[in-house]
C-alpha cells in the first residue's frame, strides 16, 4: 500500500490539480499534506465571531483566466464581480485619481523604453531620478510592494509592465463561497479517480536515485514511487538545507537548491476588521464624526496598513486590510493585539474618525500572517531579473524523478495566483 506511481507533496491548488490529472489517467498517485487542512495558501475559513466566511488567503480571481474559469465552471461554482468604488486617501484628505500611481501614464511611458531588464529599484533610479518625480516614485513603490507583495530592489521591470500594461487588476472577480469551494471540488475528483491523500503528513526527508523515490514522513511513515512532484510553497523551498521545516534530500541537489535563491517571493498579512454596520456609508447608528466613503469596494492610502475593501456582494459590514512586502516584513513577529491596534490606527486616519469610535462598533477580528506560517513562510511569488533563466532549470525534471509544480514555476502574466498554480501542475503533467 506505500508504492505509488508518483507521490505529490502538497495539496494546494497546484497539488490537487495535479493529483486529479494523474489519477484520471490512471496512475497510482498519492499526495501527502503538511496541514490539517487542504489548500495550501488558499483558506476559507467560518471564524467564532464573524458574520460569514473570511478568506484568510487567496480571495480574487485578476481577469478572465482560461484554467481557473474551466474548473469554476465545471464545478458549477458562480461568481460575482467586485463592484463600487475605489477611494484614495494621501495627506489626510480624499483626492481624486485615477490610478494609484501618481501620472501612470508617465511611467508606463518610462518603463516601455527599456530594451534590457533590470530591478524596478534601479529603474526608478535610472529613469525617473529627478525631483519632479519623487512623488511618481513613491507611489510606484507602493503599488510595486502592496500589489505583488515585491522587493522593489529584486523584482523585474520586464515583468512590472507586463502586469500593467494587461487589465487584469481592473477585472477581477470572487467566487460565491469562497475559493474553499475550488479546492474541494479538484480533492473530490482526485479521490473519486483513486487518488489517495493523507493530512497532517509532513515530509522530512526525499532519498532517491532516478526512478524511484522514497519519502519520508513524520510518525516514521515511508511511502515509495517512481517519481515525486514537489509543490510546496518557496518560501518552504528556499530554506537552508538542515534548517528547521526544510526536506532534505539524499543526494542533494545542490543546482536547484541555487536556482531556488534567484526567485521572488514575498509575505502578506491580512486583517480582518467586522463592525455593526457599514460606517463607510454613513449609516446613522453610527455617532461621531466620520469620512464617508458611500458604496465602498477599495480604499487606497498613504496609512501604515495602506489598502482596505469591502464585500459588496457578502458581510457588507467587514473589512480587509493588506500589508505586504517589505513592510509585512517588517511587522511580521507583532503580535496579533499590535497588528489589531495598528490597524484601527490606520483606518482612524483614512476614515478621519477616532480610534475609541471605531473601538465602540468592532464585534470581530482577526490576522493572518504567512510570513509566519510554517509551511508557507510568505504568500507568493514574484519575478525577478534572474527568474527567467532560474526558471528554464526549475521547470526541467531531474532525472526525470523529481518534479515541481506550483504557481512560483509559472511564466507569464499571470504570476502570483491560483490559475500560475494550475497551470504548472498541468505542464508538469504533460511533462510526466
Amino acid at each position: 500500500m506505500n508504492d505509488f506511481d508518483i507521490i505529490i507533496i502538497g495539496a494546494g491548488a497546484s497539488g490537487l490539480m495535479a493529483a486529479r490529472k494523474l489519477s484520471e489517467s490512471g496512475k497510482k498517485t498519492l499526495v501527502l499534506e503538511a496541514r490539517e487542512r487542504l489548500g495550501g495558501r488558499i483558506n476559507t475559513v467560518n471564524e467564532d465571531g464573524f458574520s460569514s466566511y473570511i478568506e484568510a488567503g487567496a480571495e480574487f480571481v485578476h481577469g478572465r483566466l482560461p484554467l481557473t474559469d474551466a474548473i469554476l465552471k465545471e464545478a458549477e461554482i458562480g461568481t460575482y464581480n467586485m463592484e463600487g468604488e475605489t477611494y484614495q486617501v494621501k495627506h489626510g484628505a480624499i483626492v481624486e485619481q485615477d490610478n494609484f500611481i501618481d501620472d501612470f501614464s508617465l511611467l508606463l511611458s518610462k518603463i516601455k523604453e527599456l530594451k534590457e531588464d533590470m530591478p524596478f529599484a534601479l529603474f526608478l533610479k535610472k529613469y525617473l531620478k529627478e525631483d519632479k518625480y519623487k512623488s511618481l516614485r513613491e507611489s510606484a513603490r507602493m503599488y510595486a510592494e502592496g500589489y505583488d507583495a515585491s522587493d522593489i530592489k529584486k523584482v523585474s521591470s520586464f515583468a512590472l509592465r507586463e502586469e500593467w500594461m494587461s487589465e487584469a487588476s481592473s477585472n477581477s472577480y470572487r467566487l460565491k463561497g469562497g475559493y474553499g469551494k475550488m479546492i474541494s471540488f479538484l480533492a473530490n475528483r482526485s479521490v473519486r479517480s483513486g487518488a489517495i491523500i493523507y493530512h497532517s503528513t509532513i515530509v522530512k526527508e526525499i532519498r532517491w536515485q532516478e526512478g524511484n523515490v522514497e519519502v519520508i514522513c513524520s510518525k516514521d511513515k515511508i511511502f515509495r514511487a517512481k517519481k515525486v512532484i514537489i509543490t510546496i510553497p518557496l518560501g518552504v523551498l528556499q530554506l537552508k538545507p538542515g534548517s528547521p521545516g526544510s526536506i532534505t534530500f539524499t543526494p542533494e541537489i545542490s543546482d536547484t537548491y541555487n536556482s531556488l535563491q534567484h526567485l521572488g517571493y514575498g509575505t502578506v498579512i491580512k486583517i480582518f476588521l467586522e463592525f455593526k454596520d457599514p460606517f463607510w456609508e454613513g449609516s446613522t447608528s453610527f455617532k461621531g464624526k466620520v469620512r464617508k466613503m458611500p458604496e465602498l469596494d477599495f480604499v487606497l492610502s498613504d496609512a501604515l496598513i495602506p489598502t482596505w475593501w469591502t464585500q459588496m456582494q457578502g458581510n457588507r459590514n467587514l473589512l480587509t486590510g493588506w500589508l505586504a512586502g517589505p513592510m509585512a516584513n517588517k511587522f511580521q513577529n507583532e503580535d496579533e493585539e499590535t497588528l489589531i491596534l495598528k490597524s484601527l490606527e490606520s483606518l482612524s486616519y483614512i476614515f478621519g474618525t477616532k480610534q475609541s469610535f471605531l473601538l465602540d462598533h468592532l464585534i470581530a477580528k482577526k490576522e493572518v500572517n504567512w510570513a509566519t506560517d510554517p509551511f508557507a513562510l510568505g504568500a507568493y511569488s514574484y519575478a525577478t531579473v534572474e527568474s527567467k533563466e532560474a526558471l528554464k532549470k526549475l521547470t526541467k525534471p531531474i532525472k526525470d524523478t523529481i518534479y515541481f509544480a506550483g504557481e512560483a514555476f509559472y511564466e507569464g502574466a499571470a504570476m502570483g495566483t491560483v490559475e500560475a498554480a494550475l497551470s504548472s501542475a498541468l505542464n508538469t503533467v504533460k511533462e510526466i
